[in-house]
């Protein structure tokens, strides 16, 4: 049986506001970030993409949108730089 009418907080039932991730969601992120950057951070990552590549672009693919609609004229081209190449593009 529901509350008298009048007697709920004013926001009861709304939940979070849209794209606000989850207090867990939060906490995971933060210590992921931490437990990186205590293995090695950057360095740690590009050691892992050179000894097991099909980790590194599983990790990669995950921090890729899910659902890109794109409406081009001209198609969509994307260029993925690994290593050395990367470092220069960066630089330019």
């Amino acid at each position: 049986m529901g509350a008298l009418k009048g007697t709920r907080p004013p926001n009861a039932g709304k939940g979070r506001v849209k794209g606000t991730p989850n207090k867990v969601t939060r906490e995971l992120k933060v210590m992921i970030e931490v437990a990186l950057e205590n293995a090695g951070g950057v360095e740690y990552l590009q050691k892992v993409a050179k000894k097991n590549p099909a980790a590194f672009l599983a990790l990669v693919g995950k921090l890729l949108p899910r659902d890109l609609n794109l409406n081009t004229p001209g198609g969509l081209v994307i260029s993925v730089a690994i290593g050395d190449e990367a470092r220069r593009a960066a630089k330019a």
